[in-house]
């Protein structure tokens, strides 16, 4: 047979020529190489459908067609030609109606795509993931995150579900298995599945994903039966995803759904399994098990929640570090009426802070037993937050967000849209006793302040090489003396002239509220406030003071104690004397919002500073570690990008730890005591302003 040069596949300089004419504008064209090397192995029909449908796609932004070929080998595996011209439409219809990344990410929604051309209806995490995680709080006893995982397991910690769901043609199906999936995982946590040393159990068998795959399949079964006996109406539910369980598996369910089934149950039935060689089944409602991520969660978990109880013990005792702990006879029981717990200390029963009550609950969900560790008194307790029974946040509030702000979620490396929701609150006005009693207590500093202000604003600039002035510009004289000299002509410009230095500048105060603040650092905060506004009142600069705390994503509150239009005037003073400790420390939600009212201002010159007594953290999930971190980090990086000079003065001891890298090498100071809070911020501020 005889193949014309129209029927051939194109080589890979061919294709690579051709696409360079197509994507030129676009900013990855000089990666066409491993590209044509893709579309080589096409056939010819299907290398030109590409290379048209790249060319159309250009037309409209060249990116969009970048992506159409990179794509392209995967899409026509799973694409007939319609198919293909489909996907490539939709996408370009997403740009015309929401701009370039809806489009990019409709052409990455390649399982989505196919699943709605063949009639399916996938849900996404992201549409589930706020009411799902709402309801998975309310249920666990303590808090399990919501994220997003290649396949469905827990590390006890949190509860990882596909990015997407398309098993059923009904979209209210798939919502039903996202549920489903996240009710067994909780009962994963809650009837001791992760109880025994199932990496060791595993390490017995020669198939050990075999015997892995088994192991959840039978877990499943029994944690389905635990659930239809303690809440009857989630195990109806997770009975409708299945309807019934393979045939191979009934000889084990009498068992497994026995009132006193453990996982020793479970395990036992695993042995007969794998003793049978048989091949375990693998339905779609049942999770997965990932042994070790979650041994060492659950460890390090044990670990953290025993020291918080120790710690809470000692404060109880008021050892509290200073003396050794007396012998005292601690006890725990675990209240069936109620489901909490109550310790009791030399036969009373005493009332723990609740981030212990919480951390011992957890205990005995875990071990069924307080560690007797846990029992032993160290240390100062933990703060606890306004004093309040912390149980389940208030998720919402009487009325609707003032704003709502997007938060960068690091582990997906994109944000979460309009995820927090911020309320502006007004401060009650105190008696302004605080303010008057610092006035006086450091009245010769405050003088002192306000001499070096006064001095900044009187600074003049000197302007040289002017044509007339009060002064002669030695440098300028030089110059044209060396120029007379050589021949040239001397410049007439051998003046200077002092003008007066005009500043252009609007500044906002960011003030930590957070519940660990309260106390001698609440204290020091508003000193420093009152001693810094005394001074800028003299330095004429536009500034405002707002406080921030919340409690979860859905309770940012933002606290107006000045705003730049107010004067500092006796209501002002009422409202810093006003200033207290609340509940958490959502930073980067804090920034976002008093970023906008700053980009605001006329001045030229922008500055955002932060008083903090410690990094990032909110109630009961993940922002409390590197995932706030970062969302403050890229908080800060957006004020930059509005022109905002960041800056954050902390008293965390532990700052240096993390504050190079969220906030920037030469962005920060910390300090090793909140005495020395009141008398730097002014210094620092003058720095940071002359």
């Amino acid at each position: 047979m005889v193949v014309t040069v129209s029927e051939r596949r194109l080589f890979e300089h061919e294709l690579e020529e051709r696409l360079d004419v197509l994507l030129f504008a676009s900013s990855s064209h000089r990666k066409l190489g491993k590209l044509a090397a893709d579309l080589e192995a096409l056939p010819r029909q299907q290398q030109d459908l590409v290379l048209h449908l790249a060319g159309v796609a250009s037309q409209t932004y060249a990116e969009i067609g970048h992506m159409v070929a990179t794509l392209a080998p995967q899409a026509l595996e799973r694409l007939d030609a319609a198919g293909f011209e489909s996907w490539v439409i939709t996408a370009l219809d997403a740009y015309d109606r929401e701009g370039l990344r809806p489009a990019m990410e409709s052409l990455r929604d390649l399982d989505g795509f196919v699943a709605v051309r063949a009639g399916r209806r996938p849900v996404r995490f992201v549409e589930v993931e706020q009411r799902l995680g709402r309801f998975v709080h309310g249920l666990s006893g303590r808090h399990l995150s919501l994220k997003v995982g290649t396949y469905p397991w827990t590390d006890t910690e949190a509860i990882y579900l596909p990015e997407r769901i398309a098993h059923s043609t009904v979209t209210e199906d798939n919502r039903l298995l996202y549920t489903g999936l996240a009710v067994q995982m909780w009962a994963q946590t809650r009837y001791g599945t992760f109880n025994i040393d199932l990496e060791a159990e595993l390490a017995r068998w020669p198939g050990r994903e075999i015997a892995l795959n088994w192991l959840a399949v039978l877990e499943a079964m029994r944690l389905e039966a635990c659930i239809l006996r303690d809440l009857p109406g989630l195990g109806k539910m997770l009975v409708a995803l299945h309807d019934t369980w393979p045939e191979e598996l009934h000889a084990a369910w009498s068992d497994l759904q026995s009132p006193d089934a453990d996982v020793g149950v479970t395990l036992a039935w695993l042995a007969r399994f794998m003793a049978q060689d048989a091949v375990p089944p693998a339905p779609t409602f049942v999770p997965r098990l990932n042994p070790a991520a979650a041994a060492l969660a659950r460890n390090e978990r044990i670990a953290r929640e025993t020291e918080v109880l120790r710690r809470a013990l000692g404060a109880l005792k008021g050892t509290a570090g200073r003396k050794p702990a007396t012998p005292s006879e601690f006890a725990a029981q675990l209240k069936t009426e109620t489901g909490e717990v109550e310790i009791q200390l030399d036969g009373e029963a005493v009332t723990l802070p609740p981030d212990a009550k919480a951390a011992a609950q957890s205990l005995l969900q875990d071990l069924g037993e307080l560690p007797p560790e846990a029992l032993t008194p160290a240390g100062d307790g933990l703060w606890n937050p306004s004093g309040q029974d912390l149980g389940l946040p208030e998720q919402i509030s009487n009325r609707a967000a003032d704003f709502r702000y997007d938060e960068w979620d690091y582990h997906r490396n994109a944000y979460r849209r309009k995820w927090c929701h911020v309320y502006v609150n007004e401060v009650t006005p105190g008696d302004g006793q605080f303010v008057r009693d610092v006035k006086t207590r450091f009245a010769p500093h405050i003088q002192q302040i306000k001499r070096r202000f006064e001095a900044v604003r009187g600074e003049d600039r000197i302007l040289g090489r002017q044509q007339d002035g009060e002064e002669i510009d030695v440098d300028a004289l030089v110059e044209a003396v060396n120029d007379r000299k050589s021949g040239a002509e001397p410049s007439t410009r051998l003046f200077c002239r002092r003008v007066r230095n005009e500043r252009s500048l609007a500044a906002m105060f960011m003030i930590d509220m957070s519940g660990s603040t309260k106390g001698w650092v609440n204290d020091a905060e508003r000193e420093a406030l009152v001693m810094l506004c005394e001074a800028l009142e003299k330095l004429g600069d536009a500034y405002a003071i707002y406080g921030f705390s919340g409690w979860t994503r859905t309770r940012c509150d933002i606290y107006r104690i000045k705003s730049f239009a107010d004067p500092y005037d006796d209501a002002v003073r009422a409202r810093i004397d006003a200033i207290e400790a609340k509940d958490y420390t959502r930073m980067g939600v804090a920034i976002r919002h008093l970023s906008h009212l700053l980009s605001a201002q006329p001045a030229r010159h922008k500055l955002l500073v932060t008083l903090s007594d410690g990094r990032p953290d909110d109630f009961g999930d993940e922002y409390r570690g590197q995932y706030g971190i970062e969302d403050t980090r890229r908080a800060l990086q957006e004020a930059r990008e509005q022109g905002i000079r960041s800056y954050c003065i902390t008293i965390d001891r532990h700052g240096a730890d993390y504050l190079r890298h969220m906030v920037g090498p030469a962005s920060y100071t910390v300090l090793d005591d909140a005495k020395k809070l009141p008398l730097k911020v002014a210094e620092i501020y003058r720095k940071l302003t002359a």
